[in-house]
């Protein structure tokens, strides 16, 4: 049973708690301790020292929204923004349960009579906005991934393509998200007209803008990862006669995966990295917006609630990437990915 639960902690990237199942199976406790202490005490302590050198450094430093605020008012402005998102939804609770003994007293004095619902539109708190921009990104990203490992494949099995592709991947890779982003907005607002539109314009622009961003890693590392199998593999498949969808997907795809999650990994990153810089030029709903609101605002909350979100994103950034590296252990054959 341990055997078991280490090896789905070792699968999900849970490593650092291997040593205390360990040390309650019995084995050695001074290796156990030394190996909890390099995966749970040395980053810790490493934290420790750069909160330290935060708290020390930021109490040196005034800018024009005050002093740079240190590791306690930054958190104290993470429960502020906490406390913000619960005010808010119990205001949105209060005025559904408002419109709806409304629409009951109506409904009772005359059974025929037309009932509205209106939609709550007070203003997205940071938490609302932290959603919003995750769902942007996982819509660019998986948007690119169907875009570019398909692309990718069909590159790695004919090096014709690949030749007649590579000098437009070259070109198109380099160009910054914010030279694309004037033209997806102009291209989404001619194209995407609608009376009752399913999405709002600023997440479509925003979620195309993190596709042509980021599907050029998983596109290259494809088609590299698919290039470089032994062609044997792919031989022998012609010689039993399997039909060629059968040797994407039994040959070339499991082969590649591993430089595939790589290439996925990758993507993700920018594409999060690319969200946050549209979201605050083209002032899209999400952290990005959040950020430049909080800079033009200029309050003495403002530099604090600035620091949360940067914090925030370099841990939803961590996140997304422990997920990916989790999905490679689970999909893939390679399970020693970092």
């Amino acid at each position: 049973m341990s055997n078991r639960i280490i090896h789905y902690m070792e699968l999900s990237g849970l490593n650092w708690m291997v040593p205390v199942v360990r040390l309650f199976k019995g084995e050695n406790w001074r290796e156990q301790a030394r190996d909890l202490f390099d995966q749970v005490g040395l980053p810790m302590l490493a934290i420790g020292i750069f909160l330290l050198l935060w708290a020390a450094g930021a109490s040196q430093v005034n800018t024009s929204l005050g002093q740079l605020p240190g590791p306690v008012q930054v958190w104290e402005q993470a429960g502020n923004l906490y406390e913000d998102h619960q005010r808010e939804r119990s205001r949105e609770a209060a005025f559904m349960q408002r419109q709806e003994d409304r629409n009951a007293q109506r409904l009772a004095e005359n059974p025929d009579a037309e009932v509205r619902w209106r939609s709550y539109t007070g203003a997205p708190t940071f938490i609302d906005q932290v959603f919003t921009s995750l769902k942007t990104v996982f819509t660019g990203f998986i948007l690119a991934s169907l875009i570019a490992i398909p692309i990718g494949v069909a590159c790695g099995l004919s090096q014709r393509l690949y030749g007649s592709i590579s000098p437009l991947v070259q070109i198109l890779k380099p160009v910054s998200p914010l030279a694309w982003l004037p033209i997806v907005t102009l291209v989404v607002s001619a194209v995407y007209v609608s009376d009752d539109p399913m999405f709002s314009r600023s997440f479509i622009t925003s979620a195309i803008t993190v596709t042509l961003c980021s599907l050029w890693p998983t596109l290259i590392n494809t088609a590299v990862a698919v290039g470089s199998i032994d062609r044997d593999w792919i031989n022998v498949g012609r010689v039993i006669r399997l039909p060629l969808h059968k040797r994407i997907f039994k040959i070339a795809i499991p082969a590649a995966l591993p430089m595939i999650f790589t290439g996925l990994r990758i993507s993700l990153g920018i594409g999060w990295m690319v969200l946050i810089a549209a979201e605050m030029l083209a002032q899209n709903p999400g952290l990005g917006k959040f950020i430049w609101d909080e800079f033009q605002n200029g309050s003495s909350n403002s530099l604090g609630r600035i620091m949360v979100a940067v914090l925030v994103i370099g841990f939803i950034g961590f996140l997304l990437d422990w997920l990916m590296v989790t999905l490679q252990k689970c999909l893939s054959h390679d399970k020693q990915a970092a």
